[in-house]
């Protein structure tokens, strides 16, 4: 055996030991680095062939979804991300490939560092609202709520920006700082540090510029004959979150939308993800038609073009992977939330992922009768990658089932032999939503959960929503516990793989032009694991 192979099979020990020791786990920040350390020790040669291409044969753009030109070092993900994807269901209409081009253009033309951006800056100062002479408008979203929400919610705000040719910047805050890379190219989506609105993050219902309350004020008007003559403010607040009024719901009505089109600067506050409330607006139905036939695919593009992770976070995916994940024949993602409304003993949960596992077929079933071969444990994934094994990634705040589940295929084999591996990248016990580190690996771990082949996730769970988003999957969903009590019904086949939109108590009734209602209803539905909310299917 020569020097390679000599190392090649020391790094596959330590890989195994790794494994069975640590399980992949190992506390919080230990699995990261462990994975970190043994793709240094092994100069990156264990457990890890390059990543496959997609099966459908998807380049490293997303089949023209994504623009060429940008510094590949600067951002890898962009470019690595295609390559770790089995599944690609949907091709981009050209229409939607159009209109991100068309986007990618104004927003180079009017971003931050540009003359039209100093003048709409300089006329917000003043506070001038006229809007006749503005070239560009503008849509600033505001951060709000966990990295799932927010994630949803801008998507849905990019979307938004997209329909209404306005250009889309984040106001970045610490914890959110990091994370993605710049989506467009050769600009920024960053809102800069000076801009003149203060106290920004004091903002909600109650806020006097909120579109609400300039309504109820007399402060701008959505009466299609007053609209065209009342001035309008320098901004509009819209404050789209959780606790909105009905006069915030009009935001969501054609009237209300053509009068919002001539303010320059919409600030805009949501957590959670709205798309299907756009289909509801004449104004957009044809161009989102043209925009998505597959009324299913527009998370997945939305994602896949939009979030790229930051470099830091890409490595901590990557490095991950290859050690831990990349020989998989199949690689199964359980993700598992426990809502502080809908808590059940660890025991009971655990009961009801193997009773879904087994009305599913999800995880691999047990042989209680046999012992397995010599060379086919199951704690590890066969260091060769043969054909049958299987990697189970578990993303949970806690360990307890990470350790049930891996302690199943160490004491058993798994049916029809081959390698079963169990690992969890961090148990962070609580969630941290003000800290970037803690959002940097949930990150990490929505990225690892949208690379496997099947998913279980939790119902409800902004986070399993985005996961299934970009990975292209319909995800089979834990029915979350209602007033404490195990669901008779442990689990759900999604019938979409778009997010569920958790707008509560959706009351207002628009006037004025409104869509084709049965087309409407043919692809807008009540959601698998949440009947107040709604979702599009096809």
């Amino acid at each position: 055996m020569g020097r390679a192979g000599v190392v090649i099979l020391a790094c596959v020990m330590a890989l195994l030991f790794l494994v069975l020791f640590f399980g992949g786990r190992g506390g919080a920040p230990a699995a990261w680095q462990n994975a970190t350390k043994l793709a240094a020790m092994c100069g990156g040669t264990v457990n890890v062939s390059r990543p496959r291409p997609s099966a459908t044969g998807a380049d490293e753009h997303f089949g023209g979804l994504l623009a060429p030109g940008s510094d590949r070092r600067a951002c890898r993900s962009r470019y690595e991300s295609p390559l770790y994807y089995k599944h690609s269901p949907f091709a981009a209409s050209p229409h939607l490939l159009q209109k991100l081009r068309d986007y990618e253009a104004r927003h180079k033309k009017c971003g931050p560092g540009t003359p039209q951006y100093a003048k709409s800056i300089d006329n917000l100062r003043s506070g001038s609202s006229n809007t006749e002479a503005a070239e560009c408008r503008y849509l600033v979203w505001l951060p709000y709520n966990g990295l799932g929400n927010r994630m949803l919610s801008l998507l849905s705000t990019f979307l938004y920006a997209l329909l209404t040719d306005r250009v889309l910047l984040v106001r970045n805050t610490d914890d959110f700082t990091d994370l993605f890379c710049e989506p467009f190219p050769d600009t920024t989506w960053n809102l800069p540090p000076d801009f003149p609105v203060a106290n920004m993050s004091q903002f909600g219902v109650q806020s006097d510029d909120s579109y609400g309350n300039l309504l109820r004020h007399n402060k701008i008007s959505n009466h299609p004959d007053r609209a065209a003559s009342q001035p309008v403010p320098p901004y509009v607040y819209a404050h789209l979150a959780h606790g909105l009024r009905i006069t915030d719901q009009l935001f969501y009505c054609n009237d209300d939308q053509i009068a919002l089109a001539k303010v320059t600067w919409l600030l805009l506050q949501n957590d959670l993800y709205f798309v299907p409330l756009l289909y509801d607006i004449a104004e957009f139905e044809n161009e989102l038609r043209r925009m998505y036939p597959a009324k299913e695919s527009v998370s997945h593009f939305l994602a896949r073009y939009l979030f790229h992770p930051s470099n830091s976070v890409w490595g901590m995916v990557t490095r991950y992977h290859r050690s831990y994940l990349a020989q998989a024949e199949e690689r199964i993602g359980v993700q598992i939330r426990m809502f502080p409304f809908a808590t059940i003993p660890a025991d009971d949960m655990y009961r009801q992922i193997l009773a879904c596992s087994r009305q599913e077929g999800i995880l691999p079933e047990i042989d209680d009768e046999h012992e397995p071969e010599p060379g086919n444990t199951t704690g590890a994934i066969d260091a060769d990658g043969a054909a049958s094994s299987k990697a189970i990634l578990v993303v949970s705040l806690h360990a307890d089932y990470y350790e049930r589940i891996r302690w199943t295929y160490y004491e058993h084999a798994a049916k029809g032999g081959g390698g079963v591996g169990v690992f969890q990248p961090s148990h962070e016990e609580r969630q941290e939503r003000a800290q970037r580190s803690h959002n940097q690996k949930a990150l990490a771990e929505i990225y690892l959960l949208s690379f496997s082949d099947v998913l279980l996730t939790t119902g409800m769970s902004t986070f399993g929503y985005v996961s299934s988003s970009l990975a292209g999957l319909r995800s089979t969903m834990l029915v979350v516990a209602n007033d404490q009590k195990v669901p008779e019904t442990p689990c759900v086949r999604a019938v979409s793989m778009e997010p569920c939109s958790h707008l509560m108590n959706f009351k207002v009734k628009c006037k004025g032009k409104t869509v084709d209602k049965e087309e409407l209803a043919r692809h807008v539905k009540v959601c698998e694991d949440l009947p107040r909310g709604i979702k599009l299917v096809d």
